[in-house]
């Protein structure tokens, strides 16, 4: 009997998941040679230092990742680097173009350059393999590309983002305002020194993007994903949530109809008999629709070292095996661009949270501004009397399309007597 030859692999970027791959394909490496049917086994490992804790000593290091996609002789690049554009790109593309395949939990350049990617795959013989990309160690990738792949997918909402869910479930805990509990989450290494990427849903943009293609057979369109952030979200208003019976989530959602697709990323007050609404610090869930299957709920940790390297090793043993196929499930040619439904025919309820001067007539004046667009209030909270101070007025509207929505609140911000307003959406089932 031939002994199968060696999966050969050249992983460049030594971080946290990257360190995290190498541990598991050591520790592992019986266990992986069994189910593969070969051995995973590291060729070639790229960083501009050479960390000192990782089992490398016999693996060919090199300080230009561009030097050993070029030149070394592996049959796959782990590309763990980071970034839309820059090394990373320049490794990936250098990988494909060689015939190899590729294996990276780069987000960014996925959303960005995903197409164009698969597109050189395809060309050259090779395949790519980004489950690590969305979720960290949660199988959402495979889920859509493979699992689901008998139904037609109608919806995919989720919570990708662990930093904004850290820091909104520790508001809830704690009472804490935003900023002071950003701060904390600095200091604890669960946000970034600059989180605009994570805080503002630039990263959950891009993961909701590469879903949007699994699950609706199109191009990754990255530029079609509209985005709000969690910086406005207050401890007032997780308050009153609660009192709603609801929490308050960063979500990424993607949904397809007959006006076509839509791809938002936006914080939403979750039905607390809705999965996602107890999904908590830093983990993430992904909900899906498809028309057989019904509703598929996925949850675990986002992001981390070991979760991350999981999905990573994941992509490996399906190289090594041979489990591969089209990198969005459909060879390039036959993904077909969906048009963007018109973002004001959105349909949803909202929770309207005023600050207004306690003054006679307000509630007439917020009501007429309402009835002008035909929003229908649903409730109304207001706590104490303070006449002629700044107090909190909270309104719940029943379900009406967004273009009435705003310009309804555009009427509401207006009147002499509101100094704020907050407009968060209830997102249903």
């Amino acid at each position: 009997m031939t002994k199968a030859s060696p999966l050969k692999i050249a992983i460049a970027g030594l971080g946290t998941v990257g360190g995290g791959t190498v541990q598991l394909l050591h520790d592992h490496a019986e266990l992986l040679a069994a189910r593969a049917g070969r051995p995973l086994v590291l060729v070639g490992a790229a960083a501009l230092v050479k960390p000192a804790d990782l089992a490398l000593d016999n693996v060919p290091f090199f300080t230009d990742a561009r030097d050993m996609a070029k030149t070394c002789d592996y049959d796959v690049l782990v590309e763990l680097i980071g970034g839309a554009k820059g090394i990373a790109l320049d490794v990936v593309t250098t990988a494909l173009e060689r015939g190899k395949s590729v294996v990276t939990a780069n987000k960014a350049m996925i959303a960005h350059h995903g197409v164009a990617l698969a597109r050189l795959a395809e060309a050259n013989g090779g395949n790519i393999g980004f489950e690590a990309s969305v979720g960290g160690g949660i199988p959402v990738i495979k889920s859509l590309r493979e699992g689901l792949a008998g139904n037609r997918v109608t919806k995919v909402m989720g919570i990708l983002n662990g930093t904004c869910n850290y820091i909104l479930t520790t508001m809830r805990d704690s009472g804490r305002d935003f900023a002071d509990v950003l701060a904390e989450a600095q200091a604890l290494g669960y946000a970034e020194a600059d989180p605009s990427f994570d805080i503002d849903g630039t990263d959950t943009a891009h993961k909701l993007a590469i879903l949007a293609s699994l699950a609706f057979a199109m191009p990754v369109n990255i530029e079609a994903v509209s985005c709000e952030g969690i910086r406005n979200v207050s401890a007032l208003d997780i308050r009153y949530a609660d009192e709603l019976g609801y929490r308050i989530k960063l979500l990424g959602v993607a949904s397809l109809s007959d006006q076509g697709v839509e791809t938002r990323v936006y914080p939403a007050m979750v039905p607390l008999s809705f999965p996602l609404a107890h999904v908590s610090g830093p983990f993430n869930a992904i909900v899906t629709e498809g028309d057989f299957v019904g509703r598929t709920v996925l949850e675990g940790r986002g992001a981390g070292a070991r979760p991350t390297a999981s999905a990573v090793v994941a992509d490996l043993m399906d190289l090594a095996t041979g489990r591969v196929g089209p990198t969005f499930g459909l060879r390039v040619d036959a993904l077909k661009a969906q048009p963007a439904a018109p973002s004001g025919a959105h349909r949803s309820a909202y929770y309207i949270r005023l600050m207004v001067r306690d003054e006679p007539g307000v509630f007439a004046d917020v009501a007429a501004a309402l009835k002008a667009d035909k929003v229908s209030m649903e409730q109304i909270i207001q706590r104490g009397r303070a006449p002629s101070e700044v107090v909190p007025v909270v309104m719940t509207v029943h379900e009406t399309d967004e273009a009435s929505m705003l310009r309804a609140v555009e009427r509401i911000r207006a009147l002499a007597s509101v100094t704020d307003l907050q407009l968060i959406r209830i997102e249903s089932l």
